[in-house]
């Protein structure tokens, strides 16, 4: 339906729906262990009708407009993804996530395509509010956040338990006015 070009290197955004479930079930099996080192995204989709039903949940959440969920495709493969999570135009809150197999690792992608949720969110939708989780030891997850222009707000201590462990989230957002600001120094700077 659509394809988001995320740069020169081959790198789109498109939907993730339950027709991809065979697609979305070979990807998780390639970095189900990386992917689920801080959540525990897909680890219940390991067979097609499980992922079937995982995609199932978000084209659901996408049609009750309370979630959504994007693939990253790196030339014709998808190695990851971001997502809304507790989407609110209502109360123009809402909170991002995003995981990726080892393939689609340092070269940014997940800060694109969350560049094109969160200007979506905020432009089309009205979001005031953008939220995003990161377990404190995902340090991965925490510089998304840094380059994202996020401010860290606090953390919650043993929260999530996860793995059998319980883990400490940090929690970080921007504002709208804040990233619409960034976006127009960003843009200064670049002219």
């Amino acid at each position: 339906m659509y394809a988001i070009s995320l740069g020169d290197d081959g790198a789109e955004l498109r939907p993730l729906e339950p027709w991809h479930a065979e697609e979305f079930l070979a990807h998780l099996d390639r970095g189900r262990e990386f992917i689920t080192r801080h959540i525990p995204f897909g680890m219940k989709s390991t067979d097609l009708d499980s992922a079937r039903d995982q995609l199932q949940r978000y084209a659901d959440q996408h049609a009750a407009d309370t979630g959504s969920l994007h693939g990253i495709w790196l030339d014709g493969k998808l190695v990851g993804g971001v997502l809304f999570l507790n989407f609110s135009a209502e109360h123009g809150n809402c909170e991002v996530g995003c995981w990726l197999e080892p393939a689609g690792t340092g070269r940014g992608l997940i800060t694109r395509a969350m560049r094109v949720l969160i200007d979506w969110a905020i432009d089309v939708r009205g979001i005031h509010r953008v939220e995003w989780h990161a377990s404190s030891v995902n340090e991965a997850s925490i510089n998304v956040a840094r380059r994202l222009g996020m401010s860290r707000e606090g953390l919650l201590r043993e929260n999530y338990p996860h793995r059998g462990v319980r883990t400490d989230t940090e929690i970080w957002s921007v504002l709208a006015p804040e990233w619409r600001d960034a976006r127009a120094r960003a843009a200064h700077r670049d002219h």
